[in-house]
């Protein structure tokens, strides 16, 4: 179960204005392009599971995903995850041609069809995706990832902080931002539900 605090940021200068503050803690940058799957008949979407494939800095590793059975509440998003490195010219292949998803070694994709009962004739369809430039900082022995996702009808911004401890988390970070004037709000949606509304929240 991964458990996450996920507070938005309104605008780009809040973005800024946050990321500079925390810039004596910038640990990393990381570029990710995610891309979504599911069969046709939305056989995933219909369990509230999500299968992503996602390419990091410039296709130096590729990460394939199965969330399942999402809760996003007051800020504090909870999600059974599971993860596995694939080869990214395996996951660019699949990119372009989906159906490959059903012909590559990977427990997630056995998980796909042993607990989802996705068949191989089912096959897969790409959904489409986004890109995400995440800002990694150490602060205070929290590990901040402030985010700036395109899609392509807008731009978000978000600070994610994953913790066995949310609440204590939560007011630790809003003691911050609000010390400093930096708006925010809590989450409602994840990144994919923003994405499949096709609009910002």
């Amino acid at each position: 179960m991964e458990v996450e605090v996920k507070l938005r940021l309104p605008e780009a200068d809040t973005y800024k204005r946050l990321t500079k503050l925390l810039s004596p803690f910038h640990i990393k940058t990381l570029n990710q392009e995610n891309n979504f799957f599911d069969t046709a008949s939305g056989a995933l979407a219909s369990q509230r599971a999500v299968l992503r494939l996602r390419f990091l800095d410039n296709d130096s590793r590729c990460i394939i995903s199965l969330k399942a059975k999402p809760v996003l509440i007051d800020g504090v998003s909870r999600v059974e995850e599971d993860e596995e490195e694939i080869e990214a010219s395996v996951g660019r292949s699949c990119v372009v041609e989906p159906l490959r998803l059903n012909t590559i070694e990977s427990r997630i994709l056995r998980r796909c069809k042993e607990e989802f009962g996705i068949l191989e004739g089912d096959g897969f369809v790409g959904l489409g995706g986004f890109e995400n430039l995440r800002e990694v900082f150490d602060w205070k022995g929290l590990k901040l990832e402030v985010d700036e996702t395109k899609y392509v009808f807008g731009t978000c911004y978000e600070v994610e902080c994953e913790s066995e401890d949310p609440e204590g988390v939560k007011k630790v970070l809003e003691g911050f931002l609000n010390e400093y004037g930096i708006q925010y709000s809590y989450s409602e949606m994840s990144k994919f539900a923003v994405f499949r509304s096709g609009k910002l929240p």
